[in-house]
């Protein structure tokens, strides 16, 4: 597909991922070839077809029906071991809602210490652990650089979003919330309108208004609430995406 975003850049294969639950995956496969992603679904079913993608887009849904904890059971799923070994060698991988959950399961952000180690999850809203369903407005929190995901937004960058979820409060212990922050792991954070940062613009309780975490290398993005469905405002850092990934 001929991309309008990416130039005379090559067109990269990005493989959406479909887990038992799954349930956003055409929005964002569509979003992608938008861009000009070369864009497909690839189902549980055929996790042999990984390895040969430049880079892996996990959407949102119930993965396993959210058994145990959300995103726990598809992470460790036969097509994760393609994702983390990709990650690992700086291919691009980028998680939204269930998506991000699984990402933080598999150990793969926020990546605070060595190896794959759990540090952080994102769990049951608060104060009230209820089903969120709002739109909300998320800010770029790091530098546009630190992530090549994130580089083709402008610094501050504000968009909306759609919160859907029941377990979007990201937790972890006092001093992994320290190294997070001093690490710069949390790449997008929620907003006013206006761009203030506080707990009235946060629907869940998230620590340090976190709405998306990144890894030590950049290269790994979880994202709580739904950018793709607000098009087209939202859709902005789907088009980063893409282009990040044609000039890996």
């Amino acid at each position: 597909m001929a991309s309008a975003v990416a130039g005379n850049l090559p067109v990269k294969r990005i493989a959406v991922l479909v887990f038992p639950g799954t349930n956003s995956e055409d929005e964002t496969v569509r979003l992608l070839q938008l861009y000009g992603g070369d864009a497909e679904l690839v189902h549980w079913s055929r996790s042999a077809a990984l390895p040969q993608c430049a880079a892996y887009v996990l959407a949102g849904g119930f993965a396993y029906e959210d058994r145990i904890r959300a995103g726990a059971i598809a992470a460790h799923d036969a097509m994760m071991e393609s994702v983390i070994d990709g990650a690992v060698r700086g291919k691009l991988v980028f998680g939204v809602c269930n998506g991000a959950q699984i990402l933080l399961e598999a150990g793969l952000v926020p990546g605070t210490e060595a190896g794959r180690r759990v540090t952080a999850a994102f769990t049951k809203n608060a104060p009230t652990a209820a089903f969120v369903c709002k739109r909300v407005r998320l800010k770029l929190a790091v530098d546009p650089e630190r992530s090549p995901i994130t580089a083709s937004l402008e610094a501050g960058a504000m968009f909306p979003a759609w919160a859907a979820h029941a377990e979007g409060r990201l937790a972890a212990r006092p001093e992994t919330l320290a190294s997070i922050e001093q690490g710069q792991h949390v790449a997008f954070v929620y907003a006013r309108e206006n761009g203030t940062v506080d707990d009235e613009a946060t629907p869940n309780g998230s620590a340090l208004h976190c709405a998306g975490l990144l890894n030590r290398e950049g290269n790994v993005l979880a994202v709580m609430p739904h950018a793709e469905r607000v098009y087209p405002q939202g859709s902005v850092l789907f088009e980063s995406f893409v282009k990040a990934v044609a000039r890996a």
